[in-house]
C-alpha cells in the first residue's frame, strides 16, 4: 500500500499558497485493508476514509468510465491493481493532477508543474468532455488564479456545450460553483471564460443577455451593460464582501435584459422586470434564501438608493419601510454596499465619493430615535382598528424625525 498527497493541496504548496485542506490517494488496498488499519469508510459513490487520528480524507486510486450524460453518470472502478497514473488521469486539469508520494517525491505525468509556472490551466485527457461540471470550475480556476484557458482546452468546452453536456448541470451544482467563483479574487473572468465558451447562455442566460445592452447615457455608453456587471462583481470582491452582496452585484441590473433602453429613463419597468428575472434564476438554481432575498432588493430598489438625495422625508421614510430597514439592519447595509459597487463599477469611478451609503445610514439613525412602543401605548385599547392607527402614527413619527435631520444637512 502506497499513500500519496493530490490535487488542490499539491498545487497550492508549489504556487505557495496556503493549503486548507489536504487529499490523498491510496495505491494498493482494498476497502477491508483500510478498516483493519483503522480508516472510517465514508465514501458513499467510491471508497474513502477518514484517517484515525487527522481524520482527512483517504480514497482508494479509482478509474471511471462513463456510462449517461451529466456528472453522476460515470461507472467507478477501484481494486488494488489501479494505478496512481491511471487515478490522476482521470482528473480534470493537468494542475491538480500532481501528486506527491511520503518522501517529498512529486509524481507528475501530465507536466502540472509546467503548467502552474506557464499560468496555463489544460485538460489532462479527453475525458474531461465527459463532465459536465470541469467547465464551471476551469472558470472559477480562471477567477481564482487568472490563468488563460489552453487553446485546446477551450475547444473542448465548447465542443461540450455545443453537444449539450452544459444541459445536464444540475441546479445544486451550477449553484455552487458560482457561489465559489464569486468569492474568488477576480470572479468577472468565471463569466468571461463561461461566456467565451457559450456555456455562460445556457446556464445563466439572465446574465449572458446583458452583454450588448448600452448603459444609461450619463454612465458611460460605451461600457455596456454585461461589462458594467464584470466590474461592478470585481468590485465587490475587491472589498471582501460576503457572498449574499456579491450575488446581488452580479443580478442588480437583469432587468435592463428584457426591457428596452428607451424606456429607463421614464419609469422603473426594468426595476420590476429585474425582480422577476432574478426570481426566476434563484427558483432554477436553487439560490439560498439570504442571496435570494438581497437580490431581490438590489434589483429592485438600487436606483432608489442611488437618488435618494432628491427625496424627500416621506420617499425617504418609504424606501426604509420598504427594505425592512428597521427590523433587518443588517440587511440593509448589504443592500447599501450592494449599490456602491454599483456606483462604482464604471470606469473612472473608483476614487469618486458615493455618499448615499453615509446618507441613507444617518436617515436611519434619525428614524430611529423614535419608540415605537410609547406611541402604541398612547393609542387606546378601544381604538377601533389600533394596529392601522399605530402603523400610521409611527411612519408618520419617523418622518417627522427624518424632517427634522434634513434641516440640519
Amino acid at each position: 500500500m502506497k499513500i500519496y498527497l493530490v490535487g488542490g493541496s499539491v498545487r497550492d504548496t508549489l504556487l505557495g499558497l496556503p493549503v486548507r485542506d489536504r487529499d490523498y490517494v491510496v495505491v494498493g488496498a482494498t476497502p477491508e485493508e483500510m478498516v483493519q488499519f483503522g480508516y472510517r469508510p465514508v465514501g458513499k459513490d467510491f471508497p474513502v476514509f477518514l484517517h484515525p487520528d487527522t481524520h482527512e480524507e483517504y480514497a482508494l486510486a479509482r478509474t471511471e468510465r462513463k456510462i449517461s450524460r451529466g456528472y453522476k453518470g460515470f461507472e467507478i472502478h477501484t481494486s488494488p491493481d489501479v494505478t496512481l497514473e491511471e487515478d490522476l488521469a482521470r482528473r480534470d486539469l493537468t494542475i491538480n493532477a500532481i501528486a506527491q508520494d511520503e518522501q517529498g517525491l512529486l509524481i507528475d505525468p501530465f507536466h502540472g508543474k509546467a503548467d502552474l509556472e506557464a499560468g496555463i490551466l489544460r485538460h489532462v485527457s479527453p475525458a474531461f468532455t465527459e463532465d459536465p461540471v470541469r467547465i464551471l470550475r476551469t472558470a472559477r480556476f480562471a477567477a481564482r488564479f487568472g490563468f488563460r484557458i489552453a487553446t485546446e482546452t477551450d475547444a473542448l468546452m465548447k465542443h461540450m456545450v455545443l453537444h449539450g453536456e452544459a444541459d445536464a448541470l444540475v441546479a445544486e451544482r451550477v449553484w455552487q460553483e458560482l457561489a465559489s467563483g464569486l468569492m474568488e479574487r477576480t470572479p468577472s473572468r468565471l463569466l468571461t471564460v463561461l461566456r467565451e465558451c457559450g456555456a455562460l447562455a445556457r446556464i445563466l442566460p439572465e446574465i449572458d443577455r446583458l452583454f450588448g445592452v448600452p448603459q444609461p447615457v450619463q454612465h458611460h455608453p460605451e461600457t455596456d451593460t454585461g461589462i458594467h456587471t464584470l466590474l461592478v462583481i470585481d468590485y465587490a470582491a475587491s472589498q471582501h464582501y460576503a457572498l449574499p452582496v456579491r450575488f446581488a452585484a452580479l443580478v442588480h441590473d437583469l432587468g435592463k435584459g428584457t426591457t428596452p433602453p428607451e424606456a429607463w429613463p421614464h419609469h422603473p419597468d426594468h426595476e420590476v422586470r429585474g425582480v422577476a428575472s432574478v426570481r426566476d434564476l434563484c427558483t432554477r438554481i436553487r439560490v439560498p434564501g439570504e442571496c435570494r432575498d438581497l437580490a431581490i432588493l438590489a434589483a429592485r430598489y438600487h436606483g432608489a438608493v442611488h437618488k435618494i438625495s432628491q427625496a424627500n422625508a416621506e420617499s425617504i421614510t418609504s424606501l426604509l419601510q420598504a427594505v425592512d430597514a428597521w427590523r433587518k439592519p443588517d440587511r440593509f447595509h448589504a443592500l447599501l454596499a450592494v449599490c456602491e459597487c454599483d456606483f462604482y463599477g464604471r470606469p473612472g469611478y473608483v476614487g469618486k465619493v458615493y455618499s448615499n451609503t453615509a446618507y441613507l445610514r444617518n436617515a436611519l439613525v434619525a428614524a430611529n430615535r423614535i419608540d415605537p412602543g410609547n406611541i402604541a401605548a398612547s393609542i387606546a385599547e378601544s381604538e377601533p382598528d389600533r394596529p392601522s392607527a399605530i402603523s400610521h402614527l409611527i411612519h408618520k413619527a419617523r418622518v417627522d424625525a427624518i424632517q427634522d435631520w434634513l434641516k440640519h444637512q
